[in-house]
């Protein structure tokens, strides 16, 4: 019995008016679906994500960290502040891409990722300070 895909991810909105005017705006998330102030779904980059009141999420939920991939996530970054968003840590991780961490207006925590550019050293590997241990993964 394998796992198909990923149906859905969501996180715990208190205030779902403003939380889905924010998701909106700073990334572009189109509204598939709302159940007032239940559950409010949106379609992002080809898969669903969801905002679910303190009621419609599961027993003891805490959370989780979203991660959305991102052509320019510094153009995303501007518009998530803009949209009364934090912008709380940016990470260069050399071969493996890029991140920038925020959080929304109700301080849930998200990633706005990038790929690294292609095209040997340049894009990390052990000319960028790590040790080059094969299959694309360096160390260091």
């Amino acid at each position: 019995m394998p796992i198909r895909r990923i149906q859905n991810i969501y996180v715990v909105a208190h205030d779902m008016e403003r939380m889905a005017g924010f998701y909106g705006q700073a990334l572009g998330a189109v509204l598939k679906f709302r159940d007032g102030d239940a559950w409010t779904q949106f379609g992002l980059g080809g898969g669903n994500f969801a905002l679910a009141s303190p009621a419609e999420a599961g027993a003891g939920d805490k959370g989780a960290t979203v991660t959305f991939e991102a052509d320019d996530p510094d153009a995303v970054a501007a518009a998530v502040e803009q949209a009364g968003g934090r912008i709380l840590d940016r990470r260069n991780m050399g071969g493996h891409g890029r991140t920038v961490t925020c959080a929304d207006p109700e301080g849930n925590v998200f990633q706005l990722f990038a790929r690294a550019a292609t095209g040997g050293a340049a894009a990390g590997g052990a000319a960028a300070g790590g040790a080059d241990i094969g299959a694309g993964t360096t160390v260091g």
